[in-house]
């Protein structure tokens, strides 16, 4: 795992990510992005929301996403 991004690094480049971000969930909207600003929860909560889907399951894809992200 620690090849990965870790989310710290990941939310100091948040500006730079969201058009991944959107690439994975292209449901969140330019608002939703700027209000998640790199916080791993209200991602999690967003994508929930957005695809009505349980936490554990939105928590999960941000792991693949992140995971992705790095390789």
């Amino acid at each position: 795992m620690d090849h990965t991004m870790n989310w710290e690094q990941l939310a100091g480049k948040w500006k730079q990510i969201t058009g991944e971000a959107k690439k994975k969930w292209g449901e969140l909207t330019d608002d939703d992005l700027m209000q998640i600003n790199g916080d791993r929860e209200i991602l999690a909560g967003k994508i929930q929301e957005k695809y009505g889907i349980a936490k554990e399951d939105a928590h999960q894809q941000i792991e693949e996403w992140v995971a992705k992200l790095k390789t």
